[in-house]
């Protein structure tokens, strides 16, 4: 089973590009608020219409602007999904999968799905009565009622507060896990992204930024967008000067690596846990010396952030309280940025 997306669509200045596809997995669409996940998940499910390009689902065309085919939603055979779960008010549990059945459903099938999404004992229940998990568990009942080939889940657990979110993730990635079917996850958090999905795809101002194994667009991610949405708090310009030899003015650092530099490399990264700090002011390789500017406190560790100049970019390191007590007290730190630590990114 497998999903093929390559759409254009403008919406004033606003302009969603993107090209993709996607096996039996959790496939995420991550990216800031704004950025075209929704857009592209309702141009899938026919909610909205590209102005060009084609989907097809499973060797089912959904849409073709140039054989100008395109399927009404009841067609589609796509699960989709809203932040809000859109659950029929007046309706009670055992109801609202009813409504994804079609005109005649049928009372065991109704009970197995309310069997296998562990709903038993609230098929009475509205809406109004159930928890946040519950609602989850509901919504993705009826979707999957309607027998889809694909599952859209447009932010599912955007209005949950922290400590529910835990939970009803860890319910979801059991229920997804057991139905085996592509699944499209759109979200803004890269920590549900880590925890539920296989590949990611960033999307950045409509169009995509990279798709990557999800290990792997944590550990490097290639473009300077990427690395920011994947949490990287430290991304300054950088000068290629050779193979091997890199210039970072914003850290007073000429960098000289083992390995080849790519020629389209034009900023750098690092994350702020990766960075090793000393008070001992000897010159050394890969290293500057910065001027110590302030300590955040967070709750469980400290940011202690630096400067090379009054005129650059911050540098924050993230460490132990303890730790960053000590030295914050020091004007001034040597930071040394191991090679396997650093990304090198382009635009």
């Amino acid at each position: 089973m497998a999903i093929e997306v390559a759409i254009k669509k403008k919406i004033g200045n606003f302009c969603l590009d993107v090209a993709f596809s996607a096996g039996e997995e959790m496939f995420a669409l991550l990216g800031a608020s704004g950025c075209g996940k929704s857009m592209t998940l309702k141009c899938i499910a026919g909610i909205e219409t590209p102005d060009e390009g084609k989907i097809i689902l499973n060797g089912r065309t959904l849409f073709d602007s140039e054989k100008k085919i395109n399927l009404i939603p009841q067609k589609r055979k796509v699960g989709y999904m809203f932040q809000d779960y859109a659950l029929f008010p007046n309706m009670t549990v055992e109801k609202n999968i009813m409504a994804g059945m079609g005109r005649k459903p049928q009372k065991e099938i109704v009970q197995d799905y309310i069997r296998r999404f562990r709903l038993e004992g609230l098929e009475h229940h509205l809406p109004r009565q159930l928890s946040g998990g519950q609602k989850q568990r509901v919504a993705l009942a009826r979707m999957m009622a309607s027998q889809p080939e694909i599952l859209l889940l447009d932010e599912p657990l955007s209005a949950l507060d922290s400590f529910l979110k835990w939970q009803v993730e860890e319910e979801l990635q059991d229920l997804l896990s057991e139905i085996g079917k592509t699944v499209l996850f759109v979200s803004h958090s890269r920590d549900e992204v880590y925890h539920l999905c296989d590949r990611i795809c960033v999307l950045d101002k409509g169009h995509i930024e990279t798709v990557q194994e999800k290990k792997e667009f944590f550990a490097n991610p290639v473009t300077r967008a990427a690395a920011r949405i994947s949490g990287c708090r430290n991304i300054v310009p950088a000068k290629r000067l050779s193979e091997h030899q890199l210039d970072v003015p914003d850290w007073g650092i000429c960098f000289e690596l083992e390995k080849e530099i790519p020629e389209n490399t034009t900023f750098v990264g690092v994350r702020a846990h990766y960075i090793d700090v000393s008070t001992d002011l000897a010159e050394a390789k890969n290293s500057s010396v910065m001027q110590t500017d302030r300590l955040l406190e967070q709750q469980f560790e400290s940011e202690l952030v630096l400067k090379y100049s009054t005129e650059t970019m911050s540098l924050r390191i993230l460490m132990d309280k303890e730790k960053a007590e000590q030295f914050a007290q020091h004007e001034q730190l040597r930071i040394t940025i191991p090679e396997h630590a650093l990304l090198l990114l382009h635009a």
